[in-house]
Parts: C-alpha cells; sequence; structure tokens
C-alpha cells in the first residue's frame, strides 16, 4: 500500500490553522485564572478568586445541576427511542418506513431559533414552560435526530451474518437481539450517549424560551450572567466546561475507542 507523506509546507499550514482554530478555548484557561475585575488580554494578574466566586455562586451551581440531571435523563430517553426505532428503520420493511425516518429527522433541518419558537407556542398551550419535564421533552426532540442517526449507520454497517447464524440456530428474535445485535451496536450506543449528552447539555437557543425564575441551565445562566457582566468568572465556568466535554471523551475513548466509536 503506497504511503502518502505530508509536505512540510502543508504540516505547518496545519499546523497554524489548528492553532487558529484552538486560540480562542486555549486563551479560556490563562482568562480564567485574571485577577482583574474586567475580562483583557493578557491579565494584569494573577488569581483563582473567580474559581472561589464560582463556587460560592449558588445560582451557577443550580443552574449546573439542572443541566446535568437534564442531560442525563434526556441521554437516556434518546437511546431508549432511538434504539428500537433504529432496528425497525434498517431491519424492518414496512410502509412509510422513510416517512418514519424523516419525520424523526426533521428537527435537524430546522433553524434552532424557528424551532424553539414552535416549541415554545406548543408548551405554553400545554403549561409545559419552566418545568424540568417540559425542558427533557424539548431537548429530546434536538437530541432524538441525532441519536437516530448514528444508531442507524451503526446497524446498517453491521455484518447480519451473526444474528442470520444465532436465527437459524433457533434463537427467538428477542434473544437475536439482545444477545447478538445490542451487544454489536455498543459502540454507537456509546457515541449516540455522548453526542445526546454534550447537545442537550450545551443547548441554550431552545432552552432560552422555555426556562423562567423557577428553572433555568447553565448555558442560559451564563447567556444571563453575560449580559449584565463581563468578569473572568465567564472564563473559569468556561475552562470547567472544556474540561467536562474532555473528561466525556476520555471516557468514551477507555470504554470503546474513538475510532470503534465515530469511525466507521
Amino acid at each position: 500500500m503506497e504511503i502518502h507523506k505530508t509536505s512540510w509546507p502543508m504540516r505547518i499550514l496545519i499546523f497554524v490553522l489548528f492553532i487558529y482554530l484552538l486560540a480562542p478555548v486555549i486563551l479560556v484557561f490563562p482568562l480564567s485564572f485574571a485577577g482583574d475585575q474586567v475580562l483583557r488580554f493578557p491579565p494584569t494578574s494573577w488569581s483563582t478568586r473567580w474559581y472561589t466566586a464560582l463556587f460560592a455562586n449558588s445560582q451557577m451551581l443550580k443552574a449546573f445541576w439542572t443541566s446535568l440531571t437534564l442531560a442525563a435523563i434526556v441521554t437516556v430517553l434518546s437511546i431508549a427511542i432511538a434504539v428500537p426505532a433504529a432496528w425497525a428503520v434498517t431491519r424492518l420493511r414496512f410502509p412509510g418506513r422513510d416517512l418514519f425516518f424523516n419525520v424523526f429527522t426533521a428537527p435537524l433541518l430546522l433553524p434552532t431559533i424557528v424551532l424553539g419558537l414552535a416549541i415554545l407556542i406548543v408548551f405554553a398551550s400545554f403549561k409545559l414552560l419552566a418545568t424540568l419535564h417540559g425542558l427533557v421533552l424539548a431537548h429530546l426532540i434536538v437530541t432524538l435526530p441525532y441519536a437516530l442517526r448514528v444508531l442507524a449507520v451503526s446497524l446498517s454497517t453491521q455484518d447480519r451474518a451473526c444474528e442470520e447464524a444465532a436465527r437459524t440456530l433457533g434463537a427467538k428474535p428477542l434473544t437475536v437481539f439482545f444477545r447478538v445485535t445490542l451487544p454489536m451496536m455498543t459502540p454507537g450506543i456509546v457515541a449516540s450517549a455522548a453526542l445526546c449528552f454534550l447537545v442537550s447539555f450545551d443547548e441554550v437557543v431552545i432552552t432560552l424560551f422555555l426556562t423562567g425564575p423557577r428553572i433555568t441551565t447553565l448555558p442560559v445562566e451564563l447567556y444571563n450572567y453575560v449580559y449584565n457582566q463581563a468578569d473572568p468568572l465567564v472564563a473559569a465556568v468556561s475552562a470547567l466546561l472544556i474540561l467536562l466535554t474532555l473528561a466525556v471523551i476520555m471516557i468514551v475513548e477507555r470504554a470503546m475507542g474513538l475510532r470503534a466509536t465515530f469511525v466507521r
């Protein structure tokens, strides 16, 4: 197999592009340790005061736990719905199969602000605004298409010989699914769960339409905080969120491996 080596000018260009893309993320960390009253770079002094202020901010901590709980619930529900739906789309032949798949994935085609306004109008009539179950349903509308697409691709690329062999040996359909199909879907399930968790945790536009004084999420709380103040506390929160994202990626890497999980 012939291996094409990348030229040095191309390597330098790629390196510069990576630095350009990662610069805003990298700058968050020194800014989070600034001792200034306002965001500025470079900082004139260094301190951990904004991390201390963050952990003393009860509203921010409450919003964080709300976002964490919301993302966990949405992730579990997304996987629970997407697994049988993806299996039905890829393994069964029934009238309206393509319509079924398109309806489930339609939210991906809509602008987020349009989807948020539509959800607001519908949820207002059912008194679901500023409630946890209302936020769960709204986030589920956004995350379910991602889970369904990833799992559908995972199932469609699997070799069906193992399933056919199990059926030939007398295994019942449910036994084939739980003993053969589901284990083969594990990398796709892990990828879908990680994606759904991050999408739900980071969702801000749709959540802005649905939150209120009784309940709010961390992205919305950050949005409101930045609107009124511009101090390095925001950088401290952002640094911790970057670390949380890296932690999710590391968990996926240690559990299944990124190549096995995301690359088909």
